[in-house]
């Protein structure tokens, strides 16, 4: 099976970076810690739009990426991040080569 990426643009509301920014570090040591199947997971702030966030992420195959929506430090993330949203997040799957 081949490699499964993952970039989603995320849009933070107005004075909510700090938050934003807590909660995906904790996020992020988590998928570090705990998905084998994750081989890159993290974040970028955009320097034109300093409320768009891109996660950049790389999975070893598509049940790693199944894997890791089922976790229980993915689900407890979204109610954190939740009040620091100010939009739907935009997300695209891609395949490895």
């Amino acid at each position: 099976m081949a490699a499964v990426g993952v970039i989603a643009t995320l849009t933070v509301a107005e004075g909510k970076n700090a938050d934003f920014e807590a909660v995906f570090s904790e996020l992020m040591a988590a998928v570090r810690t705990n998905e084998p199947g994750n081989e890159f997971y993290s974040v970028f702030q955009s320097k034109d739009n300093p409320q768009q966030y891109k996660v950049l992420e790389r999975y070893v195959d598509q049940a790693a990426l199944d894997a890791h929506g089922k976790s229980e430090h993915f689900r407890a993330s979204g109610p954190k991040l939740a009040p620091c949203m100010a939009a739907a997040p935009a997300i695209e799957y891609l395949d490895g080569i």
